[in-house]
């Protein structure tokens, strides 16, 4: 029996300060450009301007990718282009400034932190800093056993919560979050399947190094197999996170969970940030307005978890990459919308106007005689 309330989320989560919405709202009116006009930007200052409790807006000075890594034992049914067990490897190459959000990174100058929660690998192998979390070494083939004890699931979970709170602590302002795993699709694919009621083939997407038809066939398989075990564990979230998730996808939803709580906005990534952002909404309805969905990725189990929960991407260009890069992609928009609702003047007041100068009619001239 776990020791974790998840109920108290429901209770310690509130919503973006509406009176400041309305506010930044009132002050994007006065502003020179017409409301409208800079089409979803509007809707970005004034989100964050909420979320800030601040108006006008200040700007996001201090982002940060946070990913969380893990491998997923389910992997071994070839349900990824990559072999499983290959997420460490992957890690590896993000720390060294050799994969894409990793470029991104660099040129828009935000940190990324990695929290390794569940990789095949010896911790030995990466930073102190990286592998202080791991819960355990991968997670279990969830079509046919749990991915983690309900002891694991907890501490990571907490795990989620703690890194949520280092962050908000540090001064970070808002979050890029985003995966490092091998198979952890297809454990999104399952909770999103589960948490939307519909079948395997509905979620199954090709991942981010796109997988060929009989590997999509045997990624459908294992959706619809662990779809099985899901389902008597709905009403329990963390239970749900045990059977079907896994370590990574736990720590992320204690994660966006406890940045909701410190009224950190959080920019989700792909499919598995998703996933675990609709785990999120069913512990506590009022979390996904602290976050912001970043871009669609094509994955149709990312287009189905972000419909459910009211959020539209921001961007499509069809990155399935994961590891945050959408996400960073996003990021300069978020930047742009918090400088023009700072930083537009607004229209002079009536009486600021100048005066038009009074014009006087010219004497008449007597016509020539």
């Amino acid at each position: 029996m776990s020791s974790l309330n998840l109920d108290d989320f429901t209770d310690l989560i509130e919503r973006p300060d509406g009176g400041i919405r309305r506010d930044a709202e009132a002050r994007r009116e006065r502003q020179i450009v017409p409301p409208g006009s800079l089409g979803r930007l509007d809707d970005l200052g004034e989100w964050l301007a909420a979320a800030q409790s601040a108006v006008p807006v200040r700007p996001v000075e201090r982002p940060r990718v946070v990913l969380f890594a893990g491998d997923h034992g389910v992997a071994e049914l070839g349900v990824s282009a990559r072999p499983a067990g290959g997420a460490g490897e992957l890690v590896r190459e993000v720390l060294e400034g050799g994969r894409p959000v990793s470029v991104l990174a660099r040129r828009l100058g935000v940190p990324v932190r990695i929290v390794d929660m569940g990789l095949d690998c010896d911790p030995e192998a990466l930073p102190e800093d990286v592998v202080r979390h791991r819960v355990r070494r991968s997670s279990g083939r969830i079509d046919i056993e749990d991915a983690l004890t309900l002891e694991e699931a907890e501490a990571a979970f907490r795990a989620g919560v703690a890194v949520a709170d280092e962050e908000a602590d540090s001064g970070t302002d808002l979050v890029v979050l985003g995966d490092v795993s091998v198979g952890g699709t297809t454990a999104a694919g399952v909770l999103v399947a589960a948490l939307c009621g519909v079948d395997a083939s509905v979620v199954t997407g090709r991942g981010g190094l796109a997988i060929d038809d009989l590997a999509w066939m045997r990624k459908c398989a294992a959706i619809r197999d662990a779809l099985r075990r899901a389902r008597p564990v709905l009403g329990d979230q963390l239970q749900l996170l045990a059977t079907v998730g896994g370590a990574d996808l736990a720590a992320m939803t204690g994660f966006l969970l406890q940045s909701a709580v410190r009224k950190l906005p959080v920019v989700l990534d792909g499919v598995v940030t998703a996933a675990c952002a609709l785990v999120g909404q069913r512990i506590a309805f009022r979390a996904p307005d602290w976050w912001l969905a970043a871009h669609d990725s094509g994955e149709p189990g990312q287009a189905k978890a972000l419909d459910r929960m009211a959020l539209e991407p921001l961007l499509t260009q069809g990155v399935s990459v994961g590891e945050g890069a959408g996400g960073l992609l996003a990021l300069p928009l978020v930047q742009a919308a918090a400088a023009l609702a700072a930083e537009l003047p607004e229209k002079p007041k009536e009486s600021e106007r100048p005066e038009k100068p009074e014009v006087t009619e010219d004497p008449e001239v007597p016509a020539e005689e």
